[in-house]
């Protein structure tokens, strides 16, 4: 029998964490959605590291353009996003993601450190966050680009753990992820590190080339260009 209870807000954590539930599955999920953010940028180059099947850790470090110190708290906050800003911009979206819910969504889920510089500054920032709670924010020392940590995903969401599979098969998916994102951006130079061995690298090259190094030699040799110009072109 359901107990009849009264409507009530839910507290801005828990409404968060449902939210997360619809952007976030598995640390592929995670994955993708930051190297999406990283191809976003501009990077020229992504490195990545897994650890755990990714459950206990996935970096995620660009040389992109970084986001500004005074927008660090912003970028974790739902809905915020620097990708649109009114609503005729969603019919003409150029980029991979535009909600502004996926450093929300894994903030919420995880212990997230954030550590970013824009190509302009002379000194980074870093933003610490665990389970949508912000712990701490202030200088660090970086690079041009953003470096994303997000350890123990799912940690304080024991129920979202059952519907996992396998370490090695949740770090199989989330491999996978990097390498279409490198497949689908050969111009981009991909380095991807399970539990500290690298298990996929590509060259700031052609198409062939990160077909190449992401399918071998073989299945290189035996694919065919395809070239067809026209009113719709159509290459590959």
């Amino acid at each position: 029998m359901i107990t009849v209870a009264p409507i009530r807000r839910l507290p801005q954590v828990v409404a968060d964490a449902i939210a997360a539930g619809e952007v976030i599955e598995r640390p592929a999920s995670v994955l993708k959605e930051l190297v999406e953010n990283a191809l976003d940028s501009g990077a020229s180059r992504i490195d990545i590291a897994i650890e755990g099947g990714g459950l206990v850790r996935i970096i995620v470090a660009d040389d992109g353009s970084g986001i500004a110190e005074e927008d660090l708290e912003l970028a974790v906050e739902r809905h915020a996003t620097s990708k649109i800003a009114v609503a005729d911009d969603i019919a003409g979206v150029r980029t991979l993601g535009f909600r502004g819910e996926a450093l929300a969504s894994i903030a919420a889920v995880s212990e997230l450190r954030l550590t970013t510089r824009t190509r302009g500054s002379i000194g980074g920032a870093s933003l610490h966050v665990r389970n949508g709670d912000v712990l701490s924010r202030g200088a660090a020392a970086s690079g041009p680009g953003t470096r994303v940590e997000v350890c123990e995903l799912f940690a304080a969401s024991p129920a979202r753990l059952r519907f996992l599979r396998s370490v090695a098969t949740e770090a199989s998916a989330a491999v996978r992820a990097a390498a279409d994102l490198a497949l689908t951006h050969p111009e981009v130079a991909f380095t991807c590190t399970n539990d500290g061995r690298v298990v996929l690298r590509t060259p700031e090259g052609t198409l062939r080339d990160a077909i190449r190094a992401v399918l071998g030699a073989r299945a290189e040799r035996d694919l065919i260009d395809v070239d067809a110009p026209g009113p719709i072109a159509i290459g590959g």
